[in-house]
Formats: C-alpha cells, sequence, structure tokens
C-alpha cells in the first residue's frame, strides 16, 4: 500500500502559505492491512459516534490532514465496534471515522449522503457508484437521516483499503447482508478494484 501525502513545504509560523515554496510530498510504503474475511462475508458491527462533524463546504469531499473529529470519534470506542458513524452539526449522516456510508433504501434506490457540507468523498466511494450505474442500479446522493438509516433493508461502508464491508448490526439494530450489496462486491472483484 502506498500512502501519499502533499503538504503546502516548509514555511515559518504563521497561516499564510507562502506560494513561492516547493511542496513537500511524503510517500510511505506500507503492509497491506490484514482485515478478517468474516468482516467481509459475514458483516460488521458498528456504532453511533457522539462527535459531530462541522459543516465546511470549501473543505468537504476532499480528504486533507485536519481529521481532529475522526480521531475524537474514534477515541469513544475500543475494539468492540468495526466503525463508527458520523454525523454532522446539524444532525444529517453523513460517513465513518475511516469509511463512506451506503444504504439500500425500502424503494431499492442505492444512496450514499451528501458530502457537499462534510465528509470525505472516498476513491471506492466513487467506484461504487460507477460500478452500481453500470449493472442499473437506481443510485441517489443525498442528505441521509438517522431514520433513513436504521430502516434501510441493507447497509454497507466502503474504502479503498476495505472494499465493501457490509452492516450486520448498529449497536442493537440487525440488518442482513443483503443481495446488493454482495453484487457491488463481486463487481469490484470482477473489476480489480479489490486486493
Amino acid at each position: 500500500m502506498a500512502k501519499i501525502i502533499l503538504t503546502r513545504g516548509s514555511s515559518s509560523r504563521g497561516y499564510r502559505a507562502d506560494a513561492s515554496l516547493p511542496a513537500t510530498r511524503i510517500v510511505q510504503h506500507l503492509p497491506w492491512p490484514a482485515h478478517p474475511p468474516a468482516a467481509r462475508n459475514e458483516g460488521v458491527i458498528v456504532r453511533w459516534c457522539a462527535t459531530r462533524l462541522a459543516r465546511q463546504p470549501r473543505l468537504a469531499g476532499m480528504k486533507h490532514l485536519n481529521r481532529l473529529e475522526q480521531v475524537l470519534a474514534r477515541a469513544e470506542w475500543q475494539d468492540d465496534y468495526a466503525e463508527g458513524l458520523m454525523r454532522d452539526t446539524d444532525g444529517l449522516v453523513i460517513e465513518g471515522t475511516m469509511t463512506n456510508l451506503f444504504l439500500v433504501r425500502r424503494d431499492g434506490t442505492l444512496a450514499t449522503p451528501d458530502l457537499s457540507q462534510s465528509g470525505v468523498a472516498g476513491v471506492m466511494r466513487a467506484q461504487v457508484l460507477a460500478s452500481a450505474t453500470t449493472l442499473g442500479m437506481t443510485c441517489a446522493i443525498q442528505a441521509v437521516t438517522t431514520d433513513m438509516v436504521e430502516s434501510a433493508q441493507e447497509l454497507f461502508l466502503t474504502n479503498s483499503l476495505i472494499g465493501i464491508w457490509p452492516i450486520r448490526r448498529i449497536e442493537a439494530r440487525h440488518y442482513v447482508v443483503g443481495q446488493i450489496s454482495k453484487t457491488l462486491q463481486a463487481a469490484l472483484h470482477a473489476a480489480d478494484c479489490l486486493a
């Protein structure tokens, strides 16, 4: 796995960027994380986080280095949950601490939260949306409420390292590992999008 970090470069104190400085590029070569196959096959247990995401449209969608809200949210639990779901300051569901969220609505639509105000638009999220569209699934990027999540037919999480993890439980509420999750997992494997 390669992790690439770009910064504005080394400068003196203060917030004003010196446009004449060259950017700093950091490249890390790391081993692929060993996630248990059960997470992909049987689903994971997640929780709601108390920490809220700030709404900031100028940073929304980008994976920038200020992930303090996710760090605070991840500190809320030990290893009894695979992930935590985060809402913004208006109470809308946005993402996991390290993942994007998808839900299958009661009408069969595959939905994912609108990230125009906060959150990270991950590359696997984009790939899942493209694969779902190719497969003829109806997709929606929309505001997602807690009630919509709790009443969903199925739920899953994505990122470039885990691929798709179905959600089998949010705290005490149970879900099935559904056919749409399995179909999209197979499509991503066929397209060589997963390790």
